[in-house]
């Protein structure tokens, strides 16, 4: 297996070099003497239906929700009690990541956000890996300054989607468990309220905590309000990072050289996509599993 994954690293780096240097393959090409991937995605149709553009981004993005709907489908097909290899593969990943989160999240609440949770890992996963595909980054058309404009972009490596993701994950995902299955005054509390045990401590010294838990729970509220400024950069840092250092490696050599930094980017795509996930249900968790936590003090 290593030898395998080895010569499809080579392969993929090679592809995308002849495609580069003028590969002829049905459609329009990319010539360029240099690999690299643009700060910002390319429109491909400047307005759409609803009046928006269609980046090269928004197709990847579509096109790797495609595949994870299909791939699952066809792996799965009808569930049996005696799973097939697929189904087998499919409820090993769910059960591998179910386990990490229940912890996190609490049992109550476990089935709950799950859906959530494993979309976003199945999701993000396959967009970091995506740019690893042949042809990613190298199809495409010259605009009227000759610069290449790709068809494809893996969508991690715009900023505009991981914001997405940060906003869908860490606000209104956020908010809407936060609200419906621990409520406002849970919240409150657990962002200002006095967590000191007043049977155990001084009433004067229980009194004066009071101000300096509030002012911890302002530091919280920031600290609420910068999460998707970390989810979002954090995730497009290593994966743009990640592609321009293939791009350039690849630009060097397209054999041998660029291999470990494919395993490289396999390694990294896989660890972000756990910890966007994790780092989500510890923020839901955080306001949400309070109720495990009482049972098992009981």
């Amino acid at each position: 297996m290593p030898l395998f994954s080895s010569l499809i690293s080579i392969m993929f780096a090679s592809f995308k070099k002849l495609i580069h240097k003028g590969l002829p393959v049905a459609g329009i090409f990319a010539a360029t003497d240099a690999l690299a991937v643009s700060a910002s995605p390319y429109k491909l149709v400047e307005e759409s239906l609803f009046g928006l553009p269609i980046t090269n981004s928004m197709v990847m993005s579509w096109a790797i929700s495609l595949i994870i709907i299909v791939g699952v489908r066809l792996m799965v097909k009808k569930p049996t009690l005696i799973p097939s290899a697929g189904q087998a593969v499919v409820e090993n990943m769910l059960g591998g990541i179910r386990d990490i989160m229940e912890p996190i999240v609490g049992k109550s609440m476990i089935k709950k956000t799950f859906p959530l949770l494993i979309a976003l890992f199945t999701f993000i996963l396959i967009q970091n890996w995506s740019g690893m595909l042949p042809g990613v980054g190298a199809f495409g058309f010259y605009d009227e300054h000759e610069h290449l404009k790709y068809w494809m972009r893996p969508g991690n490596a715009d900023l505009n989607m991981t914001i997405a993701l940060a906003l869908v994950s860490a606000v209104f995902a956020w908010t809407y468990f936060v609200f419906r299955y621990a409520g406002l005054k849970v919240l409150i509390y657990d962002l200002f309220g006095n967590k000191a045990d007043p049977k155990e401590v001084p009433k004067v010294i229980y009194v004066l905590l009071f101000p300096i838990f509030f002012m911890v729970g302002m530091i919280e509220v920031v600290s609420i309000l910068f999460r998707p400024v970390s989810l979002s950069f954090r995730l497009f840092g290593n994966v743009f990072g990640g592609e321009n250092l293939l791009a350039n490696m690849t630009s060097l050599a397209s054999w041998i050289v660029p291999v470990p930094f494919y395993f490289l980017e396999i390694l990294i795509g896989a660890v972000q996509a756990l910890v966007f996930t994790l780092l989500t249900a510890v923020y839901i968790g955080l306001i949400c599993n309070h109720g495990d936590d009482e049972e098992h003090a009981h």
